[in-house]
């Protein structure tokens, strides 16, 4: 009985710590710098490897979210945008409960090369970004400018769901704000998509 309680306790703990986790707030810095994550390549990769003068795009992400798939298009439209401008990219795949399934390694490597990724895509090990950052969605998009200073959080347009029907385009008026050293005019989005599956 002392067993079971102990254990349900533990159980409780996790998700009480799991229900504080706060997104991260406009203007604070990057967050884990400098931990080394698995890349697709196969080598160790961080985000302030990939970090440039210019700034910091993190996208929290994955490989079956249906969000994830709509919006494959506009992913590759801001990875290029942001190579454009000078501004480091990364892809992070948080889903810790799916590593052996479909977020596995070997279905990252496979997906990224399916997309055509030119940017890191690359594990997330134990949620340890996405608790930093309170990232809970897939996607989800953080902003850093020249300064390392979270400028803009949230979706990548207004029309998660539908590409016919985006009305503005939130990421990428950011992208191009910070490359112009100018204040981002639109700083918060609602993030729509599948929830990280943190491993529990």
């Amino acid at each position: 009985m002392k067993l079971i309680f102990t254990t349900l306790l533990a159980v409780l703990s996790i998700y009480s710590v799991k229900a504080q986790i706060k997104p991260l707030a406009l203007g604070a810095p990057i967050p884990k710098t400098e931990i080394r994550m698995k890349d697709v390549s196969g080598k160790l990769v961080s985000l302030s490897d990939v970090r440039t003068p210019n700034g910091l795009l993190v996208m929290f992400s994955c490989n079956t979210c249906p969000y994830v798939e709509k919006n494959q298009s506009r992913t590759r439209a801001i990875g290029s945008l942001a190579a454009e401008k000078g501004i480091g990219f990364i892809v992070l795949n948080s889903n810790e409960g799916s590593r052996d399934s479909e977020d596995s390694f070997k279905d990252m490597q496979q997906y990224a090369r399916a997309q055509q990724y030119a940017w890191p895509y690359a594990i997330d090990s134990k949620n340890e970004l996405a608790d930093a950052f309170g990232a809970s969605r897939t996607p989800e998009c953080f902003l850093f400018d020249a300064n390392g200073k979270l400028v803009y959080h949230g979706a990548i347009d207004d029309n998660p769901a539908d590409l016919t029907k985006i009305k503005r385009k939130h990421l990428e008026e950011a992208l191009l704000e910070v490359a112009e050293g100018k204040e981002v005019s639109v700083k918060q989005s609602r993030s729509i998509g599948c929830s990280i599956k943190r491993k529990t």
